[in-house]
């Protein structure tokens, strides 16, 4: 599913950046979670590959791991939310934003 240059797997949304993918939470992840209240990132620097644990996070409704939609590397994370979790629950999502991944592999 596409939308704004964006793919969306599994309440996550891919953007193609300058040297790398952006991802973030969709407006559906939101939803489904509430208020969100702590997140976990992973570290920069970190390689996944496509379904490992990506990101925690723990909201109103539950705690939700979300696992990597990609394979690469963490080039950067999203450090205001990561102090304030509350900044991944606006209604413009791409405010909502988790990590860039770069290197990115199939």
């Amino acid at each position: 599913m596409s939308e704004n240059n964006r793919t969306v797997v599994d309440y996550l949304w891919i953007e193609a950046v300058e040297n790398g993918y952006k991802v973030g939470l969709t407006n559906e992840a939101q939803e489904e979670l509430g208020n969100i209240s702590f997140v976990t990132l992973p570290k920069v620097g970190k390689k996944l590959n496509k379904g490992d644990s990506f990101a925690e996070l723990e909201a109103e409704k539950s705690v939700s791991e979300f696992a990597s939609p990609l394979s690469g590397t963490i080039r950067e994370v999203n450090e205001a939310a990561d102090k304030n979790p509350s900044l991944l629950d606006d209604e413009d999502d791409s405010k909502a934003w988790l990590a860039i991944f770069e290197d990115v592999s199939e």
